[in-house]
């Protein structure tokens, strides 16, 4: 076929060139062979050269072919005919536009360009589709392999990179068609094959996900520039929307690709529309649909968030379409809709110079965004605050709404997820940190002023008010007002004229025209109308030569005569705009000037007194605003530290910096909040660890002022602020963070020397300052000991002097502080080194003995506190402790003993048992008790330490002592063996002469320490001779710290120490004692195991500080496998109700804890609901609801709800009472149920069949029914509906039977359920049940106090213990438990013996 002769016709496949469609279409001849191709194209190629581009027209199927057999031919091929083709068409764009210009062109030659135009671009662009397709393919096998050196091997195959090749044969493709290629068609329309041929390799390429990288931003911007290109020459906008609707919805790398093409198109290619089409395009999906294709909601919602940041203000025209989605199921969008309202209100609708449309446009945006921070979905409302964060950064958000957020922000405090609660603290912080109010957001200090400045603004209101109604009315509107009249009153004047003589108005000699222009007037404004006309006339005939009566004439017209009234009323100037303009200046007398002046002086005092009204009530919301922003801030502080130990690190580190921004601010309860975070130093979340250090960095570390002097004594203050009224937790945990800081040596060294300034009262201080600078040493001596080692003399010397009065509370702070120079909670430096020790004869020492010896006789409350404290400073540092504190107590003992005979002395004629005072008894058996507790300790930490220390050097000695010939591998490894396990033999030996000594030499006559045995145990068994509160405190702890010695002394002192512990009347005792009992569990188990019951039985103290202490103590025994734990463990369940909810917390907590311990929980579930549904010790149905709640939400193992559910059912059967019932019903209701679950409830229905007719029990099994329908399969829907059958028809069974009961049986015959029910009971008690016997309710066990509000009291009967009174004879002075009260069962418990310690 002639090339001038046919048609190409652009394909939709490649088969179709095969084919002949019509008349002088253009039809492949052959498809060449694969050897035939090389030589084929070198025709071409030949060709080329000859005839130019048109060469194609005879050589396109040797071209055809190599497209058909892409796959199989040779690369070099490939690349060769790649290259020829870009070579062609270059040639082709560069001839064509003289071809374009050719006026004298032929049809034949047009045409033969045309198809040659065509033909070209159909091969090349194929051959790149070709080209893309095999390197798709290739990136994901690379994929598969791991990726690595996948440029390397694409190059080796190919001999090119193709992603190098892309960008000039789009730049080709783009020059192509920025020529006036359309004249080669009919009529100048090119045809829209043509069009989709160059724009559909264009999203063809876009399809390839590394299209998005950062190495193919050439090739992006290749493709952006074609398209727009066919956007504006070619009419491509539908085409293009369609597609891009199109590739958002599959491919999702796509989104901010096509954003950055479309924004382009929008701004330099001028193609705004664009924009509309595609939004429009997107706003007409359907939401229902998008809420089943997330994919595609994925792309539409990241394209609209990005196109909006990038172009809101043409976006902006076409929000109205996007507001359906709002509506929709599809959180995606309804994100991408308010991001977009956001980034408009960011960049288009800011400022205070907005005009009104465009303001009520940002309201309506604001209005929505506030809306959707309750929208159902929790991504949403995070959304939104992380928007209204980025809003109040930027100082976009109007004052106006300042208020509304800020609740809104607070309100999300609350919300159930984790991540708003995060973006709400964030926004929070925004706000503090870009608030328009002021640096410090103290709402008392704001209230003072905010009070102060409305009591003024009321009083220029009320003053205002004043003048307003004591003001004249405008003359000129009254002048309006009374002209009817008073022409009515002239003309009744002027016909009757013997009016005027009876109201004679007479003009005296001596008044001047002022003044009777002065009466006038008022008689016009008191409406005396006649009486002004007349005084008028009279004027006009007395003054003919004074202004404004000289010009008149009495009879004159009326008309001349109202002017001169209404001149005289409203004052001169009104005559002079009217009359003489220029002149009247000088022809007016000063009296008349004055007035005329009068109005110009008043209006600009009238504006500044508005003005000034204006600006006090601009003040005033300005300190309303400020005060309630600040009360707002300040209720959020108290929600927000109670999210600061959630198990999230990301909400913890967010509260964190919150505290810190608020501290800066000024805001009170900020102080608050930064002494709660103290503990989390302690976190074992590096992240919340380093936040807590970074705060305190923050706020403490860099302080301001101009010398480094300056800033220490700031740091200082603030510190010390720390410690005012601080806990001891509180201290220990800033201690650890001051510790770091000096650590780290990021403590200057002026604030270690302003504290020894301090200290030594170089500087002026008060007593409290310089106690705290001692406590500020000691707490950096545990970073560098050398800080209070190097200047021990001098701290001796401050706090240890002999002086008076004596100051304990100083001197227990300098032995704080010593006792840190040889830290016990720091890793010692290795076993060869002894202990840091100072000889007996140091002075420390010396004053130490002073002190306490000397301040044993005076009742000082503070001397207690420091002889504990000195006691173990002397045990901790000194050679032989044991010795000094002997002396100590041989002083205070013989002290004691001369205050004795002298009060014997003086009682000998009374004949009365002399009385040693209280206090003096007191501080004995206190120190007794120091020292007791304090040499266990120094024998099984010191001794111990020291003699293992000896031991391992004494080993290494003897085995140096060995000839070195015998030494090789495999002896050294049997020698450590061999040595591992003398070693370990050695420490159980060791282990056991502590314990000997323990038990055998402590407490017998000997030892001083026996001595105080008697009296002790006299004044404990004998509360009513010792009935003093503080001595009865100092006696059970003294008694608890020696029965840590021994077991023999603990085992028989067992009943006494839970006797006190149950029947003392003091809160503090039984608290002291729950605290000892405790450690006497963890050192002697099996002695105290007997007594667990007892020790339950405090989580039911009436005292909140008892049962805080034992529920403290019972979590540490529990969780630390320390007591045995069945169902008892119901009475720390019973604390989740506490009315205190630190206590509540704390329960919580622990059962938090117990979760995590296998199936801890699930194991003491049956108990724990039989104990708490027993109706003679239980708990009240609600507290049992909130109870088991709580407790079955840690259930989550399919397996364990599974066992729980079948055993709930079987319970029912022996259950006893409607409430039990109910309870089970409860339970069931409150587990995580699967299918299986369903089953093996419905497998067990008979057991709770015919309880069904209770209507609680009723709506707790179709809970469960409703519960499973969410989310269930269709087989599980067919199982729910039988379950729900049979409730309803068992439902309605038992409600027939009630009214048949009432009606005719009149009560007397129980019906076949309730018999049923009967006999099950009685039953219960023959046998007990057969399914599980954790599940039989136990028999109520005697307990003694009980919490209100909780478990009935049952009264029972035991034995009276009476304690004795003054007048009771030492005999029946017995408090102990009798023999049938002591537990004879003991239950060893099989665990390593510890040394653990009350410390």
């Amino acid at each position: 076929m002639s090339p001038q002769l046919f048609e190409f016709r652009l394909p939709l496949s490649p088969e179709e060139l095969l084919k002949s469609g019509g008349v002088n279409q253009y039809v492949v001849q052959e498809v060449l062979s694969i050897r035939n191709l090389p030589s084929q194209l070198r025709a071409f190629q030949a060709a080329f050269r000859a005839q130019g581009p048109l060469a194609i027209l005879e050589h396109f199927d040797t071209v055809y072919s190599i497209l058909h057999h892409f796959r199989s031919i040779d690369p070099g091929l490939k690349e060769d005919t790649l290259e020829f083709l870009i070579k062609v068409v270059s040639r082709h764009s560069q001839e064509l536009p003289a071809v374009l210009d050719d006026t004298t062109l032929s049809v034949s030659d047009r045409s033969a360009h045309l198809n040659a135009l065509k033909m070209n671009c159909y091969a090349l662009i194929r051959l790149l589709e070709s080209f893309e397709t095999m390197s798709s393919q290739t990136s994901l096998v690379d994929l598969g392999l791991g990726g690595k050196g996948r440029k390397s091997r694409a190059k080796a195959a190919h001999g090119f990179d193709w992603e190098e090749e892309r960008q000039p044969i789009l730049q080709l493709l783009t020059q192509l068609l920025q020529l006036e290629i359309r004249h080669l068609w009919n009529h100048s329309v090119i045809e829209e094959e043509f069009v989709s041929l160059v724009t559909g390799c264009c999203y063809r390429l876009l399809e390839n996900p590394t299209i998005s990288h950062q190495k193919n931003r050439p090739t992006r911007e290749a493709i952006t520039r074609l398209l727009g290109v066919a956007l504006t020459r070619y009419n491509h906008m539908l085409s293009a929307t369609v597609k891009i609707i199109q590739m958002l919805q599959h491919f999702e790398h796509l989104a901010s690709v096509l954003v950055a093409a479309v924004s382009l198109w929008a701004t330099d290619y001028g193609m705004k529309s664009i924009v509309g089409e595609i939004v429009r395009e997107i706003g007409q999906k359907c939401p229902q649909e998008l809420s089943r294709d997330p994919s595609g909601a994925k792309g539409f919602a990241a394209f609209l968030t990005e196109l909006a940041e990038r172009i809101p203000a043409i976006l902006m025209s076409s929000m109205c379409i996007l507001i359906d989605h709002l509506d929709g199921e599809n959180y995606m969008m309804r994100n991408a809709v308010l991001a977009a309202m956001a980034e408009m209100v960011l960049q288009v609708l800011k400022g205070d110079q907005l005009e009104e449309a465009a303001r009520d446009t940002r309201d309506q945006f604001l209005d929505t965004l506030q809306a959707h921070g309750h929208d159902v979905n929790s991504f949403v409302r995070s959304r939104v605050l992380q928007l209204f964060t980025r809003i109040v950064q930027q100082k976009a958000l109007p004052l106006t709404r300042f208020q509304a957020v800020v609740a809104l922000a607070v309100g999300r405090l609350a919300d159930k997820s984790v991540l708003v609660c995060k973006n709400a603290i964030q926004l929070l912080a925004s706000f503090l940190a870009n608030n328009p109010f002021s640096c410090k957001l103290s709402d008392t200090d704001l209230a003072g002023p905010l009070q102060k400045e409305t009591q003024k603004l009321q009083e220029m209101r009320a003053q205002r008010r004043t003048a307003a109604t004591s003001a004249v009315l405008d003359p000129e509107e009254e002048w309006e007002a009374m002209l009817p009249e008073l022409e009515s009153t002239l003309q009744q004047l002027l016909k009757l004229p013997q009016e005027e003589e009876e109201i004679p108005e007479e003009i005296a000699n001596t008044e001047t025209p002022e003044e009777v222009k002065g009466r006038i007037r008022r008689l016009l404004a008191k409406a005396s109308y006649k009486r002004a006309i007349i005084l008028t006339r009279e004027a006009i005939g007395h003054f003919q030569k004074s202004e404004p009566f000289s010009q008149m004439d009495p009879e004159e017209s009326k008309t001349r005569f109202l002017n001169l009234l209404g001149t005289i009323f409203k004052g001169p100037a009104a005559s002079t705009q009217e009359k003489t303009p220029q002149g009247s200046a000088e022809n007016m007398g000063p009296g008349q000037t004055d007035c005329r002046d009068k109005p110009n002086v008043s209006e600009p005092e009238k504006s500044r007194e508005k003005d000034e009204l204006v600006k006090q009530e601009m003040l005033v919301q300005y300190l309303q605003d400020a005060y309630s922003f600040s009360r707002k801030i300040t209720e959020a502080i108290g929600i927000i530290s109670k999210m600061m130990y959630e198990n999230t690190t990301t909400v913890v580190q967010e509260v964190i910096e919150f505290f810190v921004m608020v501290f800066q601010f000024g805001v009170p309860q900020a102080l608050f909040g930064v002494r709660h975070m103290l503990p989390l130093i302690w976190s074992k979340e590096p992240g919340v660890r380093e936040a807590v250090l970074n705060a305190y960095r923050q706020l403490y570390l860099n302080p301001k002022g101009d010398s480094a002097r300056a800033k220490a004594q700031a740091l200082i203050h603030n510190l010390s602020l720390l410690l005012v009224d601080a806990s001891a937790r509180t201290i220990q945990c800033l201690e650890e963070i001051l510790c770091e800081f000096v650590q780290k040596d990021e403590l200057r060294p002026a604030v270690t020397q302003l504290l020894w300034e301090r200290a030594t009262e170089k500087v002026a201080c008060s007593p409290l300052e310089r106690c705290s600078s001692i406590m500020l040493l000691g707490m950096m001596a545990r970073g560098k000991p050398e800080i209070v080692g190097s200047n021990l003399d001098t701290l001796v010397s401050i706090g240890l002097e002999e002086k008076l009065p004596q100051d304990y509370r100083l001197a227990q702070q300098v032995c704080h502080a010593i006792a840190n120079i040889s830290d016990r909670r720091k890793p010692s430096l290795g076993k060869r080194h002894p202990p840091f020790r100072l000889p007996q004869e140091h002075r420390l020492f010396e004053r130490l003995r002073d002190m306490v010896t000397k301040g044993f006789v005076h009742s000082d409350p503070l001397w207690i506190p420091f002889k504990e404290v000195a006691v173990t400073l002397i045990y901790q540092l000194a050679e032989g402790p044991e010795g000094i504190c002997a002396q100590i107590l041989q002083g205070c003992a013989k002290q004691a003993q001369e205050k004795l005979e002298e009060k014997s002395s003086t009682q000998e004629d009374l004949k009365d048992t002399p009385m040693l005072p209280t206090f003096l008894l007191m501080n004995l058996l206190s120190l007794a008790g120091d020292v007791a507790l304090q040499q266990l300790v120094h024998l099984e930490q010191a001794v111990s330490g020291e003699l293992c220390r000896r031991r391992v050097l004494r080993e290494e000695q003897e085995h140096k002592t060995k000839n070195p010939k015998e030494k090789n591998t495999g002896s050294e490894t049997t020698m450590e063996e061999e040595m591992g396990l003398v070693g370990a033999t050695a420490d159980d030996t060791e282990a056991e002469l502590i314990r000997s000594i323990c038990e055998m030499e402590l407490l017998d006559g000997k030892q001083i320490l026996a001595a105080f045995v008697p009296l002790l145990l006299k004044v404990c068994n004998n509360p009513g001779l010792y009935s003093n509160p503080e001595l009865s405190v100092a006696a059970s702890l003294a008694l608890g710290k020696f029965c840590m010695i021994s077991a023999t002394f603990c085992d028989s002192q067992l009943r006494l120490l839970f006797t006190m512990l149950e029947k003392s009347s003091l809160p503090i005792v039984r608290s002291n004692l729950m605290v000892a009992t405790g450690d006497l569990a963890i050192r002697f188990p099996n002695l105290v195991d007997p007594w667990t019951p007892h020790l339950y039985a405090r989580l039911r103290d009436p005292a909140q500080q008892v049962r805080k202490t034992a529920g403290l103590v019972m979590s540490l025994l529990i969780l630390k496998d320390m007591v045995k734990v069945k169902g008892q463990v119901s009475e720390m369940a019973v604390l989740l109700i506490d009315p205190v909810p630190h206590i509540a917390a704390l329960a919580k907590n622990f059962f938090n804890e117990l979760s995590h311990k296998g199936n801890a929980i699930y194991n003491l579930l049956p108990d724990i609901i039989s104990r708490l549904s027993d109706p003679e010790g239980g708990v009240e149905e609600e507290p049992f609801h909130t109870i088991m709640k709580q407790l079955l939400s840690y259930i989550t193992k399919d397996k364990q709800t599974e066992t729980l559910v079948e055993k709930l059912c079987q319970r029912f059967r022996t259950a006893r009472t409607e409430r039990q019932y109910r309870d089970l019903a409860y339970c069931v209701s409150q587990l995580p149920l699967t299918e299986r679950g369903l089953r093996k409830m419905l497998d067990s229905f008979d057991c709770f069949g015919d309880k069904l007719s209770d209507e609680s029990i009723f709506s707790a099994f179709l809970s469960v029914v409703s519960k499973l329908r969410r989310g269930a399969k269709p087989e599980g829907k067919a199982i729910l509906d039988e379950f729900e059958q049979k409730l309803r028809a068992c439902h309605t069974r038992g409600l027939d039977a009630i009214e048949e009961l009432e009606s005719g049986q009149g009560g007397s015959q129980r019906a076949p359920s309730a018999r049923k029910q009967s006999a099950a009971s009685r039953h219960q008690h023959l046998a007990p049940a057969a399914w599980d016997n954790d599940f039989v309710t136990p028999e109520p066990r005697r307990t003694t106090r009980r919490h209100p509000n909780t478990r009935q009291p049952v009264s029972k009967k035991k034995s009276r213990i009476v304690f004795s009174s003054d007048e009771s004879s030492e005999e029946e002075l017995s408090a102990e438990m009798t023999e049938d009260e002591t537990p004879k069962k003991t239950t060893p418990i099989r665990r390593a013996w510890t040394r653990r310690h009350r410390s």
